[in-house]
């Protein structure tokens, strides 16, 4: 019995004489039912993605045709053993002021009860608490000897989550003000803490053949992994690859290699496309071998571009030349609104703009993140035509199976998690120890620790991104930056409001690839409380009399 949907809500009760109908279902070997009316459909139990510091009785949130739908194990609620799901299993979706999917172990049947089956709740003894349930059904069941009675429990669901799950309430636009900064990166996420404006660049930086480039942070839309198919296009310059549909928008793709004379490179799993914002509102995505790393760097390591370079008409693209690790790493900066005046990235935006027809495909060998489609034509609208304004931008990490946001201006920094961490007698217990960031002492913290999940072991892949929190920077340890992306608005919503915790960080919810895919969107200002960052604070003359381990680059 799938997507069963009520026709009209109604009362929970009927007057006496007067039939209802019941859903029914067992849980834990017992049989219980519901009234029909708040059931607005059974399912299978979707794929989640579980939700940090929320009750233990919440198994994650599923995407539900573009709602976001809490799933709720009962087996846990009732305090019976766990079980592996299987066929018969399957979720209730109830609506107590919002929808909430409770998994069952089976749905048995839609029957239609007299009201004087139904007799007071006191008179059994089960795994539920009796104040949440409204009756028992008595019915009388043939088997071919003589009969047998089944006694049917009936569940009130509201009073169940109001005893247990007592924040899961309807979420509200004005509720969640914590995740609305979360999702569009707020008031002030999009703004650098004071004084860092005028004192330090934030830099994407990225590799052409194995040199080090960057663009301004604020310049950069999002990060994505070269399709498996560029639409190219005839008679365009040798720089251009081709073109791609992001988000319904012609995206034309210039290869860095190419436009800056260095020899071509079969594409791969490696290779990145940087999406630019130009000046006037146009797009472009320069295609890189790597990106490595987010950067902050103090404006004092920066030289212009030497006057004899800078007179290069084949330099015209670079503004700076960044000097990191006493000079040994030299990361070459481009600005923006040169390209915009190089002849050959103006015909890439040109053909964007154009939509050219006739063009052919061409394959790459890396899966989409983005999901370009295959083919575009002359009505797709010009790149211009639709300011990305309301869109979240958003940098996406994961912790396990879950994959997490935050507004990427907030991120001061992404670095490579060093070998060992130097403890700092007295530490609170939350800190994992201390870093040597640049001649600064940076705390740093186990985002799992912090969201109540299991530790893993240290590995390569992990990452620590730095926030500013209280005008304190601190590191937060996670299993894997993932990328950089633009989120519609309109794919946003309210997360269900579980715990005080949770909401407080993570207030909003957003809907990826179709409604496949769901990331939680965090409220970096939340990641510590005023009294944590006081703690932190601590730690800066502790630590300047203590060597740190170097920090490790990105790769």
């Amino acid at each position: 019995m799938e997507a069963l949907h009520t026709v009209a809500d109604g009362d929970e009760t009927r007057a006496a004489g007067q039939t209802q109908q019941f859903v029914t279902f067992s849980v834990a070997g017992e049989m219980f039912a519901v009234p029909m009316a708040p059931v607005q459909e059974i399912i299978r139990v979707p794929d989640v993605a579980r939700m940090p510091l929320t009750p233990p009785a919440l198994e994650g949130l599923a995407n539900l045709r573009g709602r976001v739908l809490p799933i709720i194990s009962l087996r846990r609620l009732f305090g019976t053993p766990e079980r592996d799901n299987d066929d018969a299993t399957r979720a209730l979706v109830i609506h107590i002021g919002q929808s909430l999917g409770f998994v069952v172990d089976r749905v048995a049947s839609v029957i239609s009860v007299d009201a004087s089956e139904i007799e007071p709740a006191q008179v059994v003894r089960s795994v539920v608490q009796t104040d949440c349930l409204t009756g028992v059904i008595r019915r009388e069941v043939p088997d071919g000897h003589g009969g047998h009675r089944d006694l049917l429990l009936v569940i009130d669901f509201a009073r169940l989550v109001q005893q247990h799950l007592t924040r899961m309430i309807p979420s509200r636009e004005s509720g969640a003000v914590s995740g609305s900064r979360a999702a569009d990166g707020g008031e002030h996420a999009d703004r650098a803490e004071p004084g860092e404006g005028s004192g330090e660049l934030r830099l994407v930086s990225f590799t052409v053949a194995a040199q080090e480039y960057a663009l301004d942070i604020a310049d950069v839309q999002e990060i994505v992994q070269v399709p498996a198919t560029i639409t190219a296009v005839p008679g365009a310059p040798g720089h251009v690859l081709g073109l791609i549909s992001l988000r319904r928008r012609l995206l034309p793709l210039v290869s860095l290699r190419s436009l800056f004379a260095l020899a071509d490179a079969e594409l791969d799993e490696h290779h990145r496309i940087v999406v630019v914002a130009l000046p006037g509102g146009g797009q472009i995505g320069l295609v890189t071998d790597t990106v490595k790393e987010v950067l902050s760097v103090p404006r004092s390591q920066a030289d212009t571009m030497p006057g004899i370079l800078a007179r290069d008409a084949e330099l015209q693209e670079f503004s700076a030349i960044c000097r990191l690790d006493g000079g040994r790493r030299l990361v070459s900066i481009i600005a923006t609104d040169r390209l915009l005046g190089m002849d050959s990235v103006r015909e890439a935006l040109q053909l964007g703009a154009s939509g050219v027809s006739g063009s052919s495909e061409r394959s790459g060998s890396a899966d989409s993140l983005s999901s370009p489609d295959a083919s575009m034509n002359r009505s797709t609208h010009s790149m211009t035509s639709h300011p990305d304004d309301e869109d979240a931008q958003v940098v996406i990490f994961r912790l396990g199976a879950e994959e997490f946001g935050v507004p990427i201006m907030s991120v001061q920094e992404i670095v490579r998690l060093p070998e060992t961490l130097t403890r700092v007698p007295r530490t609170p217990e939350f800190v994992e120890g201390v870093i040597n960031l640049r001649g600064t002492v940076l705390p740093v913290i186990d985002q799992r620790r912090r969201l109540g999940m299991d530790a893993i072991e240290r590995n390569d892949r992990q990452r620590i991104m730095v926030f500013t929190l209280g005008g304190l920077r601190t590191g937060f340890i996670v299993d894997s930056v993932a990328e950089v992306l633009r989120i519609p608005r309109q794919n946003i919503a309210p997360a269900p409001q579980l715990s005080d915790e949770q909401i407080r960080l993570i207030g909003r919810v957003a809907r990826l690839d179709g409604d496949r895919r769901l990331v939680l969107l965090i409220d970096p200002t939340q990641l510590l409380a005023a009294r944590e960052v006081r703690a932190i604070e601590s730690l800066e003359p502790a630590g300047e009399s203590r060597t740190a381990p170097s920090m490790a680059r990105a790769a």
